[in-house]
């Protein structure tokens, strides 16, 4: 089902610097101090093209988009990207501490070109809804540029492992790429170019179905550009594939803090949840963290944290295949505080943050009027969904760590 193909990946040169000084977190991912560091970093650092700076005499003929152009051009045409001779894929593989267990992992995942398919052929799947202000903004990048610069996020189902073991066979050799990110991740990457592990890896993904980890708007943008251009490149868009049955899958759980509710009363939210469920009130937020930290996967478990208030509730209900965040949007943020799909895909009142202490801290502080802690999707929970049809609200996983742009870069030529 899945349709993969190696590719010429355009790559940095080494005279254009370190790696760690070029590639960047995903576009959606950069904030405006990491902008201007990556900017001092290098002037081929990659986010000159993925997110460049606007200005305020930009015109039709001079603008962010034209300018990512331009630096695409000059960049291969002085060679600071190198075009590799042969086509193949690129085993990529993340060295990370998980951030919630300080668990040291390794994601294993190849980069390739995949045909891209409507969701509607059952070959790619989704698990969130999207946004229609980004897919905007990347598909006027992807149309003066010509190119994709990060890889969209895909899972596949692999128990056995095959396709893990030839990506294994070309990690046992010197890397022909390595990256130190912002985050201490460690980002190696090794050309797979012999015909035959091409081939190979090509037949084990052939029955694949394939899941959207991260990069929806990504996707969607290469779909809507694979309709109004014929060309076969254009039809192709680039991926790393990770199997999901593989160790080193991290998925962050991300809270939600809702601000800026007319008439807001933590009171009255507290006594409506326990119409919902039992409440749990714990004096202090260590208490509770002692308590969420010990799994029950048979309940779903949602903390709340009101500011002016040292307590954190609990809210448990029984599972019965429900997932935590669907709950919390539909049951609780639209049910009782009445903040419904519109409002979430307009971004108000809502506000996301990855990690307890976090969430916590900027409740105490008074920066958000409730918080909602939820624990992580597991990734039995994203198949399950996603294989199903279905969808989850926006921010429902966090896959941790993120995927470098410029790793590899995919220039639509053919």
């Amino acid at each position: 089902m899945a349709k993969v193909f190696p590719f010429r990946a355009y790559r940095y040169a080494p005279e254009a610097g370190p790696l760690d000084h070029l590639a960047t977190q995903p576009y959606d991912k950069i904030t405006p101090a990491m902008q201007d560091r990556y900017l001092s970093l290098s002037k081929y650092n990659l986010v000159r093209i993925i997110l460049g700076k606007r200005a305020v005499s930009d015109s039709d003929t001079d603008n962010v988009y034209t300018r990512a152009a331009a630096h695409l051009k000059d960049w291969i045409g002085s060679g600071i990207l190198k075009q590799d001779a042969e086509p193949g894929f690129y085993a990529y593989y993340q060295e990370f501490e998980d951030p919630d267990t300080g668990e040291r992992c390794t994601r294993k995942g190849f980069i390739g070109a995949c045909q891209v398919e409507e969701y509607s052929a059952g070959v790619v799947h989704r698990h969130e809804q999207t946004l229609s202000g980004p897919k905007k903004d990347r598909l006027e990048l992807l149309r003066h540029t010509e190119a994709h610069f990060g890889q969209i996020f895909m899972l596949y189902p692999d128990p056995a492992g095959a396709v893990d073991r030839i990506l294994d066979e070309a990690a046992s050799h010197k890397p022909d790429g390595e990256a130190t990110d912002d985050y201490k991740v460690v980002h190696r990457l090794w050309r797979i170019s012999d015909p035959g592990q091409v081939a190979r890896i090509q037949e084990l993904m052939e029955d694949k179905k394939l899941v959207i980890a991260d990069g929806h708007h990504r996707y969607e943008t290469a779909l809507a550009y694979s309709r109004e251009n014929p060309k076969r490149d254009a039809q192709r868009v680039m991926m790393t594939f990770v199997n999901m049955n593989a160790p080193g899958l991290r998925i962050l759980a991300t809270h939600r803090l809702v601000n800026s509710l007319e008439g807001f009363d933590g009171g009255q939210l507290v006594e409506k949840l326990k119409g919902l469920g039992t409440v749990t009130s714990f004096e202090s937020a260590e208490e509770f963290k002692a308590a969420f930290s010990k799994p029950a996967p048979e309940k779903i478990r949602i903390g709340v944290t009101l500011a002016g208030d040292k307590r954190v509730h609990q809210l448990e209900v029984p599972r019965k295949g429900a997932l935590d965040v669907n709950f919390l949007h539909q049951l609780v943020l639209d049910g009782i505080l009445g903040i419904g799909e519109e409002a979430v895909r307009e971004q108000k009142y809502l506000s996301y943050f990855r990690g307890l202490d976090a969430a916590l801290d900027a409740v105490s502080k008074g920066e958000a009027q409730v918080g909602f802690l939820l624990e992580a999707t597991t990734v039995e929970q994203v198949g399950k969904v996603s294989f199903g049809g279905a969808v989850m609200p926006q921010k429902s996983t966090d896959f941790y760590p993120k995927l470098l742009s410029g790793m590899t870069v995919y220039k639509l030529e053919s």
